[in-house]
Order: C-alpha cells, then sequence, then structure tokens
C-alpha cells in the first residue's frame, strides 16, 4: 500500500478535478458575486408579489442563485476537506457560510407569505401563469408546514442565526479533523509513532492482541482528555436541536426531524423496540467471538479483528474497483458502464493524506457530477467503503439526470438503501466466487460485522439520541457525565454480558460526528434492513426489481421517501423488513458457526 504525505505525491487521476465546478478562485469570487447580487434582487420580492408571474419570476431567481450558490459553497468545502489545515480555503468556506446567512437572509419572507394565501388565491396565481406548474407540488407541499412556520420577523432572526446556530458542529468538525492528536503507537521495527486514523482501521484488525490494545489506548486518549471540550460542544448542538424544535411548535425535536420526510414515530420507536426484542443472536455473536478468540476476557479491542485468520489480503485499488464493477453485475449493463467511467473522469479523492478529512463520503452536485470522498487502504474495508460510496454516487448521478432540479436532491431517509443495496451484492459475489471454505467463512464473519457496525450499532447511537434529547425536553441537565453513563449503560444492553468493560468504553459518544446532524444514524438502519430485501430480490434475478430499483435511483425526491420504497415492494411502516434483516443476521450467525 502507498503511503503518502502530501498531496503532491498522489496521481492526479486519484485525485478530484475540482476545475469541473470552477476553473479557478477567480471564477469562483464571481459566482460568489453573482449570489451577492441575486440575493439583493431577491429582497425586492418583499411585499412586491402580487399575481401568478411575479410569483414565478421570484421562484425561478431563486432556484438560479441556489443552483450557482451550492456550486460556490461545494468548491470551497472540498478544497477544506482534502486539506483541513489550509487556510486559505478555510477562508474560502467561511465566506460561503457567511454567504449562506445572506441567502437566507434574502428569502426568509418567503414561506410567512406563502402560508399567509389562502390555497384558492395560490391555484389563482398558477391558473394565470402555467410556468408556475413546475413549482406547484413545492408550493402545496409548504402548506403541511404551517403550524412551523413563523412570522415574517422572526424568519429572519433565525435565518441570521444560523450560522451561529452552526457553531457547535464546526467547533467539533475542527478539533476532530484538524487538531486532535492521537497517542503513539509501536511499529513493527520498534519505533514509536503517532497513531493516524487511517492506521487505527488497520491496527484494531490486527491479530496481534497487544497491537489492537496499544492502538486503542492510543485512539481513545484525546477524546478522554478532551471529554469535557466536545461534551460542551455536542450539549449546545442538542439544546439548540430542541430550541429551535420548540421555536418551531414541534411535540419534540425528534418529531421535528421526521416530519420533512412525512415519516411517523412509530418508523422510529419500531426501529428500536424490534432490534432490542431480537437482539438475542447479536449477543450469541459475542460470546462465540469470545470463544474463538480464546480470551479469558473480551473486551472492546476485540470486537473488529476477523475471527478466521490468516486470509487477510491486499486489495490494490485498481483492483477493488474492478471487483466493485463485477459484483453490481445484477443491477444491470447501463449502472455498472456509468460506474465504470467515474474512476477515469475522477469523480473520486481516493488517498489518506495529512490534514484531509477524515472517513468517507459522497456529494451528489446538480449540473456537475457527484464527488465521492475516500481514505482508501488497501484492504477488505476499503473495498466495502467504496462500494458503498459507489452506491451513493449512482444515486446521485441517476437523480440529477433523469429530475429537474427541483426534485433531484434525494432525501438522506433513502440515500442508505443505493449504498447497502452495494454492499449486500459484493458481500454474496465475493462468498460465492471463493472456492476455500476459509475464506468463505472469513467473508461471512466480515459481514456479520458489517451488519454489526451499519445495523446494531447505528441503533445504538439512535437511542443515546432520542435520550439525550428527551433529557433536554425534560429540564435535566447534559454534560460529559451524563453522555459517559447513557453510552455506557446502552453499550453494555446492546453488546451483553459477554463483554468486559474498559474505561475507554463510556467516551464513544465523543468521536461520533453524525451526532451533529440531530437523528440522521437510524436512517443507516431503516436503509440497511430495506437494502436487504432489495438485494435479495436482485440475487433472486427478478427483473422487475432491476426496473423498480433504478427507477427508485432515478427519482429523486419526486414522492415521500416511504412511498418511493414502497415502489420497490419494500414498507417500512410495518416491523417486516426490521425483523426480516434481524433473521438474516441470525442465520449469518448460525452460517458462520457452522463452518
Amino acid at each position: 500500500m502507498n503511503t503518502y504525505t502530501s498531496r503532491q505525491e498522489i496521481p492526479s487521476n486519484e485525485k478530484w478535478n475540482l476545475e469541473d465546478i470552477f476553473n479557478s478562485v477567480s471564477e469562483w469570487e464571481n459566482n460568489y458575486h453573482e449570489v451577492e447580487k441575486l440575493a439583493e434582487k431577491l429582497k425586492n420580492y418583499e411585499d412586491n408579489i402580487n399575481n401568478g408571474n411575479d410569483l414565478y419570476l421570484f421562484l425561478k431567481q431563486k432556484e438560479e442563485l441556489h443552483y450557482i450558490f451550492k456550486k460556490v459553497y461545494v468548491y470551497a468545502m472540498l478544497h477544506v476537506d482534502v486539506d483541513t489545515r489550509d487556510s486559505e480555503a478555510q477562508s474560502l468556506l467561511d465566506r460561503a457560510s457567511q454567504l449562506s446567512v445572506k441567502v437566507s437572509s434574502a428569502t426568509a419572507f418567503f414561506m410567512p407569505f406563502l402560508l399567509s394565501l389562502k390555497e384558492s388565491t395560490l391555484k389563482e396565481y398558477i391558473l394565470s401563469a402555467e410556468k408556475l406548474t413546475y413549482f406547484e407540488d413545492d408550493l402545496f407541499e409548504a402548506y403541511r408546514f404551517k403550524p412551523h412556520v413563523l412570522l415574517k420577523e422572526k424568519e429572519e432572526v433565525l435565518s441570521q442565526m444560523g450560522e451561529a446556530l452552526a457553531s457547535p458542529s464546526k467547533t467539533f468538525g475542527m478539533i476532530n479533523n484538524a487538531d486532535i492528536k492521537f497517542g503513539e503507537v509501536t511499529t513493527d521495527e520498534g519505533q514509536k509513532v503517532e497513531l493516524t486514523r487511517g492506521m487505527y482501521s488497520k491496527l484494531i484488525e490486527d491479530e496481534n492482541r497487544d497491537k489492537r490494545k496499544e492502538a486503542y489506548k492510543a485512539y481513545y486518549k484525546p477524546y478522554v482528555q478532551l471529554n469535557n471540550s466536545i461534551a460542551s460542544t455536542l450539549s449546545a448542538a442538542i439544546k439548540n436541536n430542541v430550541l429551535i424544535s420548540r421555536i418551531r411548535n414541534y411535540p419534540s425535536a425528534l418529531e421535528k426531524s421526521l416530519f420533512a420526510d412525512n415519516i411517523p414515530l412509530n418508523v422510529y420507536h419500531n426501529l428500536i423496540e424490534s432490534t432490542k426484542k431480537n437482539i438475542q443472536p447479536y449477543h450469541e455473536y459475542t460470546k462465540l467471538r469470545k470463544k474463538i478468540l480464546g480470551v479469558d476476557e473480551l473486551r472492546q479491542f476485540d470486537l473488529n479483528v476477523p475471527l478466521v485468520k490468516g486470509v487477510k489480503q491486499s486489495i490494490p485499488y485498481d483492483d477493488a474497483y474492478d471487483t466493485m464493477l463485477q459484483a453490481l453485475q445484477p443491477l444491470g449493463k447501463e449502472y455498472v458502464d456509468t460506474l465504470h467511467s467515474f474512476k477515469e473522469k475522477r469523480y473520486i479523492d481516493v488517498r489518506e493524506t495529512p490534514g484531509k478529512r477524515s472517513g468517507a463520503y459522497n456529494l451528489g452536485l446538480f449540473g456537475v457530477h457527484p464527488f465521492v470522498l475516500l481514505n482508501h487502504q488497501d484492504d477488505l474495508d476499503s473495498l466495502f467503503t467504496l462500494t458503498h460510496e459507489m452506491g451513493h454516487a449512482m444515486h446521485s448521478y441517476y437523480s440529477n439526470r433523469h429530475q429537474p432540479q427541483i426534485t433531484a436532491n434525494y432525501t438522506i431517509f433513502v440515500a442508505e438503501v443505493a449504498s447497502t443495496v452495494n454492499e449486500v451484492l459484493l458481500i454474496n459475489y465475493l462468498i460465492k466466487n471463493s472456492t476455500k471454505k476459509k475464506v468463505q467463512r472469513h467473508l461471512v464473519n466480515h459481514f456479520i460485522d458489517k451488519f454489526k457496525g451499519t445495523f446494531f450499532t447505528q441503533v445504538m447511537f439512535s437511542e443515546f439520541e432520542k435520550k439525550t434529547h428527551e433529557m433536554v425536553e425534560k429540564g435535566e441537565p447534559i454534560n460529559g457525565d451524563v453522555f459517559n453513563k447513557t453510552y455506557e449503560l446502552l453499550f453494555r444492553e446492546y453488546h451483553g454480558d459477554a463483554l468486559v468493560f474498559d474505561e475507554e468504553v463510556k467516551y464513544g459518544w465523543s468521536r461520533i460526528p453524525h451526532f451533529y446532524r440531530p437523528f440522521y444514524v437510524y436512517k443507516y438502519a431503516t436503509g440497511f434492513a430495506a437494502a436487504i430485501q432489495i438485494a435479495n430480490k436482485l440475487l433472486d434475478g427478478e427483473k422487475e426489481t432491476i426496473t423498480s430499483y433504478l427507477t427508485f435511483l432515478k427519482s429523486g425526491s419526486s414522492d415521500y421517501p416511504l412511498e418511493l420504497l414502497k415502489k420497490t415492494g419494500v414498507d417500512l411502516t410495518s416491523q417486516e423488513p426490521i425483523e426480516n434483516a434481524l433473521k438474516s443476521f441470525s442465520q449469518l450467525v448460525e452460517q458462520f458457526s457452522s463452518f
């Protein structure tokens, strides 16, 4: 595996080509100023929308503004993410964030104005201006939000507070990506070096238990040291969310988060309740892990090491990409050929370098193309991460090509379906094409652990979010000690009594960036359950499923997410998809035990 100390060392074909957005910072500046002008222009519509044509012109210019602004913001963000230490890039992003406040302020009047109109008046406007039909569904959807929209002056104040309200998330991001320093670990040559996240992902799976323990202690060291600081950022983020929920007249912060997607509260509750009701196979797997590892005490740093030894393999990036394409053949030639082209077109930033944002993501930019960030480590986990993120990328690509701008962005609720379908197809391909029982057992183990991370862990995180938000809503204090206690109790409940708990366990909440996007993580679990159902049909060769699934990928946000999924045969308002997923997990554990 190549280790790079700077971006200059990386081949250009493994780095984003941000000139696909703007050719230069100078062009970025021109578009930045264009957004400022458009924002000022939109302000002039306040108290001046008197007929259908006025309404159409405002909405058309607003859409144009958001199209340009998104490119301005993303260009700056992507530059920061490849090197969070780059002060010039950070300056661009800061300016883009400030610009977003101007944009919000310029349009803050509109929702109160729209909801002051009688629906009959809006219908008359649409009849008088035919082009308004493009915006019709969105306009009438807005009436669903009427109980939660404030008077014009209050909406403007909230929009101006946007940057301040985002401060906890931004502060945590800087701590977690730019400032944090992990402890030291020992190399094979006996030298002490500072741990990186990329190193940790490999060392925590090392067959040498002492190495795992050392990496675990080094990784958690800064989170323990910064416990109070990080607790203050998360506490502020939760309190901000609860405050805005109350200001907007939602019964709870959770219901506010579910409202836009029109998700019933019972979908969230059913996920947690069904998982805890069927948690025993997960506890059995934990006991099995302890037995196979042959340890007197199973610790958290034992939970990621593969249970089948001697099959760890290096998978170079090019090989990983080819394997992914082969695994996704059940999705059809159109899908695979399109995905093949993403690599040569430089839609992907592949390698880990100092200062680069951790983890992986896809960002679909309307009118341009998807951008995928990786920190590829040439191993099996990285193959799965690649396959996962390219599922997102294809979803963005299809939606942006087949939907107009107004419905091109799919909601987060359905986002994890496309990524997880890809992962399920990959694991089945790898198992099917392996001739060695030992390798097959290793792959089943790997999928069980993927299931653990994408489903059980996310449900546990979801319950943590639910509990901490409810504490604030009840007026109870939240701080580092409260977070530690709440997280440890949940960790014990989900993992069972086979695990002996290190002191570091209770600090696990402090390293999770998703907690700064409230009630996001449950969508990993619901998406995973939906994806298993879809993938199993694809593997059975159901051609109608290929058609319905690709239609789903091309649908963007043209319908509510639950309705889009129902068209693929998945109904998340019932417990069936969750229980089917948990049944699949139980079968995997039985399969693994029987090898």
